[in-house]
């Protein structure tokens, strides 16, 4: 075989082999162009996909910020955005009514000294300069710096409360009126009585001091009822004298001796606390005080014995408080009566004008104080009186609101 055949054999195996490894290099890019379009395809349906679900997303935004928008406008209460340097970037229709205009852009301190004045009897509202009353209240912007400020007038509401309030007021006034004649009539048809008695020409002398004992008997009961009355009256204000409760104790035992001999009861006294100072009237906290003795006397009668503990209670975290512990060994509260115990004119006994366990309660909340009663019947009662120690923190006065809520559950348990 000559050199230029084997040349020619060669050429044509290398082309051979070419082709081949052409072929199958085609062969893998038209698999690969497929593989390629497919993933094209699918990455163009994601996509459309994606496209698609943003758009409803937009438009569901694009509601929701048009429904806001819907809610902001009919809203009756006054809506403001403040940004970060405290000027109005966004307001309402019921703001725009509230404060008037300018708004927008504007700083929102010059906004309130333009539209609000101040008024010592407001309570928590801002009074307008034209005597409208609105709550204010603000809450932040979320991660956003800035405020939300709602506005509302409540002026219309607030002249409701004070009309319902005078009702109230006349409302009680008038049954305090009619019970007042109620309790009053007795005695004075007993004094008409006994003195029409008294005139009579030939009356001896122990008949003439029989009636007139009965007299001064429904006169001192008139006493009674018209000093419960004032006392009931006044009862809801305290002053600012500094009371030391071991003192206030000591005019308690010395100003009802009298009345305990003659009845042949006996007042035991144990002070806890010496020194424990409260701040309020001295007068006011001393009646309530020789109530609680009077009542419990009544109820005990003839040869009765009571306690008065005095101690200082921390119940709690933020409590600081005299506790004054009034107890007897009578026949106890019925479970009937228990709940309205410290109601006005409500009374157990034939003769009781139902004003004395009321003036108690109203004297020591006026002085932010707590009452309530621990009684079990034919075991005595307890009364536990709980007013809060001199120059307490706010957080005190907190407590003692929480402790005034309490005694009003225990007291309609």
């Amino acid at each position: 075989m000559s050199a230029k055949s084997i040349d020619i054999s060669s050429v044509q195996t290398e082309l051979e082999e070419t082709f081949r490894a052409f072929n199958h290099l085609s062969a893998q890019l038209s698999s690969s162009y497929n593989t390629l379009e497919d993933k094209i395809s699918r990455l163009n349906n994601e996509l459309a996909l994606a496209n698609r679900e943003r758009l409803e997303q937009l438009a569901e935004k694009e509601r929701l910020a048009a429904r806001l928008s819907n809610l902001l406008t009919a809203l009756p209460a006054g809506v403001l955005v403040i940004d970060a340097e405290g000027v109005v970037q966004q307001a309402n229709p019921a703001a725009v009514a509230i404060v008037g205009e300018p708004l927008v852009g504007e700083l929102w301190r010059v906004i309130i000294s333009r539209v609000f004045t101040p008024a010592k009897d407001a309570g928590t509202d801002a009074v307008t300069i034209d005597g409208r009353r609105v709550t204010i209240s603000t809450c932040p912007l979320g991660t956003d710096p800035g405020q939300i400020i709602l506005m509302v007038d409540v002026t219309e509401t607030r002249a409701l409360q004070e009309a319902l309030t005078r009702h109230k007021r006349l409302t009680a006034m008038g049954e305090m009126a009619a019970r007042l004649a109620h309790q009053i009539r007795t005695p004075v048809a007993s004094c008409l009585l006994y003195a029409s008695h008294l005139v009579r020409p030939k009356l001896g002398e122990t008949e003439r001091r029989r009636y007139a004992d009965k007299v001064l008997s429904q006169l001192r009961h008139l006493e009674h009822i018209v000093n419960d009355t004032m006392s009931f009256t006044r009862g809801a204000k305290a002053g600012n004298e500094v009371i030391v409760i071991g003192e206030l104790v000591s005019a308690l035992v010395q100003g009802v001796e009298a009345q305990l001999s003659e009845n042949d009861c006996q007042l035991d006294v144990m002070d806890q606390a010496p020194g424990a100072r409260v701040q309020g009237d001295h007068e006011a906290l001393l009646s309530a005080l020789q109530n609680l003795v009077t009542n419990a006397i009544q109820a005990c009668g003839v040869g009765g014995r009571m306690h008065l503990t005095v101690h200082v209670s921390k119940a709690h975290q933020g409590l600081s408080a005299v506790d004054l512990v009034f107890s007897d060994d009578g026949p106890g509260i019925p479970e009937n009566a228990k709940e309205r115990i410290f109601e006005p004119f409500f009374t157990t006994r034939p003769n009781g004008t139902g004003l004395g366990l009321a003036v108690v309660q109203a004297v020591i909340q006026a002085h932010g104080g707590a009452i309530w009663l621990e009684s079990a019947p034919k075991k005595g009662a307890t009364f536990v009186m709980r007013l809060p120690m001199l120059n307490s923190s706010p957080d005190n006065k907190q407590a003692m609101r929480k402790e005034r809520k309490a005694a009003h559950k225990r007291n309609a348990a």
